[in-house]
């Protein structure tokens, strides 16, 4: 029964994660953290290892989504390789800093990443983009419609960013989309659905150099993350589906809800 569950939370977590640009490590983490008190047969895993199965797991729904956005043709590539180059510096520092933390600290700390992630869906519907830059690298794009949009960045601060997401998505298990969608539609005007796209490209790469560094340090728990795998996948594919066909204000609402929830619990088992 509980792997029966766990295939659905993959999918579950890889289907809203693709579709706001998230990632899924938000919900795969507290899962797995969960899971051994609601099932007695599970063991109880330690926050280091929920993170770096959840990162592991997310390699295929980055992969997953990240192909089916190329065929929709809305990933910025130029720009995430740009971003690339940061996260797997972030990605090592985070690992080495998860080593430190205890279970305690992992809840608390986690718990106010959350309420980070769930102010962030609260501000993204009010987002406003940038207008086009001057100077620095400098894109265009166009929606279906043909409408015309130009947006672009300063590489150091392209860069910088990346190493905070390399750093935070290493050190909690999560993608580092919440994070890097906001950034990249406000400080860059990204257009949104090209920001949720091209943020899946560097959380894949995010993923796979934060899971190498727990799969070093042995934070992997393989059979959780093999009954994950099937649902991420699937889920993947699923989120960019209805990136493309659905308004997604009532999944925010409802994750907002979840999230800030969560956060709570997290924070006060932290401190209890």
């Amino acid at each position: 029964m509980e792997y029966v569950l766990l295939v659905l939370v993959g999918f579950a977590a890889a289907a809203f994660g693709s579709l706001l640009g998230l990632g899924g490590g938000v919900v795969v983490v507290p899962a797995l953290l969960g899971l051994g008190s609601l099932f007695a047969a599970v063991d109880v895993i330690s926050p280091q290892t929920a993170a770096g199965t959840s990162l592991f797991v997310m390699i295929f729904t980055g992969i997953s989504s990240v192909l089916a956005y190329h065929k929709q043709k809305t990933i910025d590539w130029k720009s995430a390789l740009l971003f690339l180059i940061g996260i797997v510096p972030g990605a090592i520092l985070g690992t080495s800093a998860s080593k430190v933390l205890s279970t305690d600290s992992f809840m608390f700390y986690f718990g106010l990443f959350m309420l980070v992630i769930a102010g962030s869906l609260f501000l993204r519907g009010k987002l406003k983009r940038k207008d086009a830059p001057v100077k620095g690298v400098i894109r265009e794009s166009k929606d279906e419609a043909g409408n015309r949009f130009v947006y672009g960045y300063s590489p150091i601060t392209a860069i910088l960013v990346s190493i905070g997401v390399g750093f935070l998505s290493s050190l909690f298990g999560v993608g580092g989309g919440a994070l890097m969608v906001p950034v990249m539609i406000v400080w860059f005007g990204f257009p949104a659905k090209i920001a949720a796209a091209t943020a899946m490209l560097v959380i894949l790469f995010s993923a796979v150099s934060g899971s190498a560094a727990h799969f070093a340090a042995g934070h992997i728990h393989w059979l959780y993350a093999l009954a994950l795998i099937p649902g991420a996948w699937f889920g993947g594919k699923a989120g960019a589906w209805l990136n493309q066909r659905i308004r997604s204000n009532l999944l925010v609402w409802l994750m907002k809800l979840v999230f800030i929830g969560l956060a709570v619990q997290f924070i006060l088992q932290g401190l209890l």
